[in-house]
């Protein structure tokens, strides 16, 4: 009985977190990632490398969904946004090589250091 309690406070972490993420992504674009790492850490109990990973995997088709209803809503023009595809998917394959090769120590800083970069930004506008 308490391995099932356990799993059930786990999940509902998970899914409540997984909500949060969502309603993040959708109001800031992909910044539900800098709530998912620490979610798939702390809670999901996975290390930094997979927390990482996974997060690329929740936010990608999150990110989908609410691109299709903003496209919906007649609030994005795809011809605006295809001028970044080809660098983004560059990037995506960059990021997926240089991962494999960088310590969890290491990502835990650039990602640390990323989320204080764009919160000075966010502040300074």
């Amino acid at each position: 009985m308490l391995i099932i309690k356990h799993l059930n406070s786990k999940f509902l972490g998970l899914a409540g977190g997984g909500f949060i993420v969502g309603i993040i992504n959708g109001l800031l674009g992909a910044g539900g990632g800098m709530l998912a790492v620490p979610l798939l850490c702390s809670v999901g109990k996975l290390n930094r490398h997979e927390s990482h990973i996974n997060s690329v995997a929740i936010i990608l088709p999150l990110s989908v969904f609410s691109a299709a209803l903003y496209c919906v809503e007649g609030r994005v023009e795809i011809s605006d946004v295809l001028i970044y595809l080809p660098g983004g998917i560059l990037g995506a394959l960059a990021g997926t090589y240089i991962i494999k090769k960088i310590s969890g120590s290491t990502l835990r800083k650039i990602f640390a250091l990323f989320m204080i970069w764009a919160g000075i930004r966010i502040l300074m506008r």
